[in-house]
């Protein structure tokens, strides 16, 4: 199999590392972070300039039909810079209305960087079960009524528009039932309270009070939106490793570069062979990580329900691991420095730490990988 990106890929790579060499360097980070809205506009037209949030979206509404692996290669670069903007909210968002089809528009405008979107799914007590949804929608006219309480919405105070997981029908728990809605931010009755989560980017608990939507507001259809959600979930872990990838792949190369500079009894540290085996260790661990994410991005396009959900979680599972190894390790060998707000590796391992909460985390994605059939059956070819 050929592992090597393919030339276009390597060239949206390399126009992201230009970019965030020049205009999205530490200090401009810090200062957005700590900006009212936490996000850039100029940043975002950047990247809509650059035709990121084109790659995504098929070629029928302006964008490049990019595959998972072309998101692969950008995700990994967004997670070197430890970019903050609303970029993942919004293509997990098209995501949804891709696979529901019949929003066309809406994918016009994300393609020209026009409209930002955020996934309203997660409740506070479902963690990181997606089909634990109280939020209930209820037949009203020809629209729905939603009301409930989604938690920890990634960018949901800077999205225009909002995908909701609610309930038509059902039990609380399970895939019957679930229907998925398109709403506007600033529909009546929505109420959105946003916050800076512990990784510099923001996020929002969000209030539906009697919110009514039309019924073309719905993804897919009534009652039937659990694959679509479990797919676009699984998309979204996807995407979340190969960002991990790139940050592990960032502090792994600052604190090479610190066991090269730092002295100690008048050597650098990085002679000492103890340390040299700890570093060793994490360059297997982030190896690992690696093939463990292209594979998941390459299965992602696979079509085989069941084969996607066997190897996401099995990726989300090895990378959540190495994450928290590679990242640990990194702050030891930077000693106390390795926490302080100053240096970049403290920021890439705070945010390793939401990824590894967010979409499921490295329990939730075992236990998943071991109760597909494939894993009873011993078929792991």
């Amino acid at each position: 199999m050929d592992f090597n990106f393919k030339e276009e890929q390597q060239q949206f790579a390399e126009a992201l590392k230009r970019w965030i060499a020049k205009d999205y360097s530490f200090e401009a980070r810090r200062k957005i972070v700590h900006s009212d809205s936490g996000v850039s506009d100029a940043a975002w037209a950047t990247l809509a300039k650059l035709g990121m949030t084109a790659l995504p979206v098929p070629e029928e509404q302006g964008g490049f039909s990019g595959n998972a692996v072309d998101m692969f290669v950008v995700m990994k670069e967004l997670g070197r810079g430890l970019v903050v903007e609303p970029y993942f909210a919004t293509v997990l968002g098209a995501e949804f209305l891709k696979l529901g089809g019949g929003h066309e528009a809406l994918l016009e405008q994300v393609a020209g960087g026009e409209l930002k979107l955020a996934c309203a799914l997660g409740e506070k007590q479902s963690r990181h079960d997606l089909s634990d949804i109280a939020t209930t929608a209820a037949a009203d006219g020809d629209g729905s009524v939603i009301d409930g309480r989604k938690s920890v919405v990634i960018h949901g105070a800077q999205a225009a528009s909002l995908v909701v997981s609610a309930r038509s029908g059902g039990a609380q728990r399970g895939a019957e039932g679930v229907s998925l809605f398109v709403v506007p931010a600033d529909t009546p009755g929505v109420i959105i309270t946003g916050y800076r989560t512990l990784d510099g980017l923001r996020a929002a608990d969000i209030a539906f009070d009697k919110v009514r939507v039309p019924a073309s507001a719905l993804i897919g259809a009534e009652g039937a939106g659990w694959d679509i959600l479990d797919a676009a979930a699984d998309y979204g872990a996807g995407l979340l490793c190969a960002e991990a990838l790139g940050a592990m792949e960032a502090i792994f190369d600052a604190t090479l570069e610190y066991l090269k500079t730092r002295n100690q009894f008048g050597a650098p540290i990085g002679k000492f062979q103890a340390l040299q085996h700890r570093m060793a260790d994490m360059y297997i661990h982030l190896e690992q990580a690696r093939s463990m994410a292209l594979l998941a991005a390459v299965k992602l396009g696979s079509g085989d329900a069941q084969e996607r959900r066997r190897v996401v979680s099995a990726a989300k599972y090895r990378v959540g691991q190495a994450a928290k190894f590679v990242g640990q390790q990194a702050v030891q060998l930077h000693g106390g420095m390795g926490v302080t707000d100053e240096l970049p590796a403290a920021h890439h391992f705070k945010r390793l730490a939401m990824i590894e909460l967010s979409l499921g985390d490295s329990d939730h994605h075992l236990a998943r990988f071991i109760a597909q059939p494939s894993f009873a059956s011993g078929e792991f070819a």
